[in-house]
């Protein structure tokens, strides 16, 4: 008789480690349901990296540079196992589709674009003051006469 109590003791669950795997389910539930939200609340899904890395094909560790670098968006929520970092599935696609080397110079042109607009900015106004100071003076006006004069 010992040995059957023994026996359903051991493969009967305990109520504390059901207890353990509802609480996880219910977080991982409630997780998933805010997943749903942002991307109901966003036109585009927001996933966590191993996702994105798997739709992509893109490394974990280039998906890290990419938002450390401001390349792509991501935010930092609360997960079921803890923080987890979401990032744009299309910005990924559209990141990934754009070489390195093209970007850099597609940043260096709009740099050079930007400084030539300041410069044409401020040359425009320097030539505003130096035709206001090339202006002849007005002569001074004569004075009054005095009536009865």
């Amino acid at each position: 008789m010992e040995s059957e109590g023994h026996r359903d003791r051991a493969t009967v669950p305990e109520e504390g480690d059901r207890a353990m795997a509802s609480e996880w389910e219910d977080r991982l539930a409630q997780w998933q349901a805010e997943l749903a939200l942002f991307a109901q609340r966003d036109a585009t899904p927001w996933v966590p990296l191993a996702e994105a890395e798997a739709e992509t094909g893109v490394s974990r560790s280039a998906l890290r540079a990419w938002y450390r670098n401001g390349e792509i968006p991501s935010r930092l929520v609360d997960g079921p196992n803890g923080p987890q970092r979401l990032v744009p599935l299309d910005a990924v696609v559209a990141r990934a589709a754009r070489p390195p080397r093209i970007q850099r110079r597609a940043e260096r042109e709009v740099g050079l674009e930007a400084q030539v607009a300041l410069l044409r900015h401020r040359v425009d106004q320097l030539e505003l003051r130096l035709a206001a100071l090339e202006r002849p003076a007005a002569p001074p006006a004569p004075p009054p006469i005095a009536p009865g004069s």
